[in-house]
Order: structure tokens, then C-alpha cells, then sequence
């Protein structure tokens, strides 16, 4: 059957194989296999997870995100996620600029971050209970100068008077909330047009969507757009695609993940007990994988191939020639 999902790609503009070239360049191959979008990543004191390895090289996504623009003519454009320790002001003239552009080709994925260092160095409390209220007001300050409003804004945070932005975005910007907690899932449905977290197990994946339709539904809200961006190595089969690749890391990072529904065995001790996380295979097992994730709510998968950033064009290639067209077929 074929399918309705959209399909992305996490551009490689970080960590050791980062590249201005291989972002354009695979951005146009995307274009014209049919994928339907690439994303960023937003750091301001990069700190690569232990998945990426040391190299803490990171092209700043928003510049990226122009380039790519310039370079195409379909492909959406969004962020995965911009962090709420952007100043906001700055934060909606960036992607009004962006809009301009890419002639409203943007979604603005917006997150609550992690890495104290990233806040201080902003100038702004780390805690999750102010990060929950720097996000609430990037995105209310957001919407309100992209909608033409002449804006004062007061809070323990900031304060400014009589701000406008011009040029205001070409489209409505859609706000997607990043996270893969229920508490994500609540900020979603109370501000956000999409809920987008990134790596997440699928057996969590479904519990968070029962969840996410419950509060729209108490909203008398339409279910919010959803997306997900599962770790992706493709190769001759499953041995083969994780070749050289640390899966313990994963498990590892899996049991710092506090919210994600455990497994039958009650622990992460497999890489079946990740499914989700990672798809590894065959190009046939990315297909029977991404199709779990849509028959588990998703609407948009964004492939993060950043285990296979050195042979990104080959992985381009195997999903457009290959695992889009059975998709869609």
C-alpha cells in the first residue's frame, strides 16, 4: 500500500564529516529523489553526544538552512531543533529572513535543550522549569512579530518596547515541539502545530501518540502533525549496516532516557529492546521499519544518517533509488 508519510533528511553539518559541500550537494540529490525535506541541528557550545563521536565541528544550522535554499526549489526547510536559548527577537527575524528566502518553505522546530554551558553562555538560567518558559515565550514573541504585531514584551527574562519585524515570512511558520517526554507532548498540544522527537523507541513512540490525541482531543484540537528522526545505517543486512558502530553506546544512552516505555524484560539490554531508535538493515528492512512508524501515528520520518555521514551520498542514494519508491509504490 502506499504510503502518506513525508520524508526528510538530518543534513551533515556537524561532527567529523561536517561539510557546506556535502549539505548543497546532498540536498539536491534529496530534491530529486522526492524527499520532502532536510533538517538542522541548533547548538551555541557544541558538545557532541557520545553517538557522535569528539569532533565538536558544527556549521551554524540557520546559515545552513539559507544555502540550501538558494539551492533548491521544494524541499521544506526546518530546524530539529532550534533551542530556546535564542534571543527571540533575533530568533523571528532569522527565520522571516529564512521564509523570504526559501519563499515560505520553513518549519521552525523549537526545543528545550540540555547543555547548561549553552544557557550561560547566552545569559540565561539552565533550569528545565525556566527552559520550559524561555521556549513558551520564543514562541508566543515569535508568532506575534511574524503576524505584523508592533510588540512590548516584560518578564523576568527580558523586556523590550514597541518592536515590529519586516519582512514578515512569506507563509505561516509551523511551530513544531521537540522532546520525546509527556511533558513535551502537553507543550505540543497547548502551542504547537507538530510534535517532533528525535531518537525515541517505537513501543514509546505509540504510547506518546494515544497520549498526544487524548489532549487535542480534550482541546478540540486536530491532531497535531507528527514526526520522528530514527538513527539510519543501511547495508548489505543488519551486521553488515552496523559495521564499526558502538551499539552499546545506544543502550547505554537508552537507560538515561527515564521516560521511554522499557521493554517486556523490564531493561535495555538488546537492540531489539531499541527498536525505533536506530533503523539497521537491508534497504527492506528500512522499508518494513519506517512503515512500524506510520502505522504508529507518525506523518514525517527524518532520516539522521549521521552514523553514515563518510558515505552519505551512497545512504542518499539507497533510500531514493530503493526505499522511497517501495514506500510510495
Amino acid at each position: 500500500m502506499a504510503t502518506n508519510l513525508r520524508f526528510g533528511l538530518l543534513l551533515p553539518h556537524f561532527c567529523e564529516h561536517a561539510s557546506m559541500d556535502a549539505c548543497i550537494a546532498g540536498a539536491r540529490r534529496a530534491e530529486a529523489y522526492g524527499f520532502d525535506s532536510v533538517w538542522v541541528r541548533d547548538h551555541l557550545v557544541f558538545t557532541p553526544h557520545r553517538s557522535d563521536g569528539i569532533d565538536n565541528t558544527h556549521i551554524e544550522g540557520l546559515l545552513v538552512l539559507s544555502a540550501v535554499a538558494a539551492a533548491t526549489q521544494k524541499l521544506t526547510l526546518g530546524t530539529a531543533m532550534a533551542i530556546c536559548h535564542r534571543q527571540p527577537i533575533h530568533l523571528a527575524q532569522a527565520f522571516a529572513g529564512l521564509s523570504a528566502i526559501s519563499k515560505g518553505r520553513v518549519v521552525m522546530g523549537m526545543g528545550l535543550g540540555g547543555f547548561p554551558q549553552e544557557f550561560a553562555a547566552a545569559g540565561w538560567p539552565s533550569a528545565l522549569a525556566d527552559r520550559v518558559k524561555l521556549a513558551r515565550a520564543n514562541v508566543d514573541i515569535c508568532r506575534r512579530l511574524w503576524a505584523g504585531e508592533t510588540l512590548s514584551h516584560k518578564s523576568e527574562f527580558m523586556e523590550f518596547h514597541d518592536v515590529a519585524l519586516k519582512p514578515t515570512p512569506q507563509k505561516p511558520i509551523p511551530i513544531w515541539v521537540g522532546g520525546g517526554t509527556p511533558a513535551s507532548c502537553r507543550r505540543a498540544a497547548e502551542y504547537g502545530d507538530g510534535w517532533m522527537p528525535a531518537r525515541i523507541t517505537l513501543l514509546t513512540f505509540e504510547q506518546r501518540i494515544g497520549y498526544l490525541r487524548e489532549l487535542c482531543a480534550k482541546q478540540n484540537r486536530a491532531m497535531l502533525e507528527t514526526a520522528v528522526m530514527p538513527f539510519t545505517t543501511i547495508g548489505k543486512n543488519q551486521e553488515d549496516a552496523l559495521k564499526g558502530m558502538r551499539v552499546d553506546n545506544l543502550i547505554d544512552e537508552a537507560h538515561n532516557s527515564s521516560s521511554w516505555v522499557k521493554p517486556p524484560s523490564g531493561k535495555f539490554s538488546t537492540l531489539a529492546d531499541l527498536r525505533g531508535v536506530i533503523l539497521a538493515g537491508a534497504t527492506q528492512d528500512i522499508v518494513r521499519e519506517t512503515r512500524a512508524y506510520e502505522q504508529a501515528g507518525a506523518n514525517h520520518i527524518v532520516y539522521d544518517l549521521r552514523l553514515r555521514y563518510k558515505d552519505w551520498h551512497e545512504q542518499i542514494d539507497l533510500l531514493g533509488k530503493h526505499v522511497l519508491p517501495a514506500l510510495r509504490g
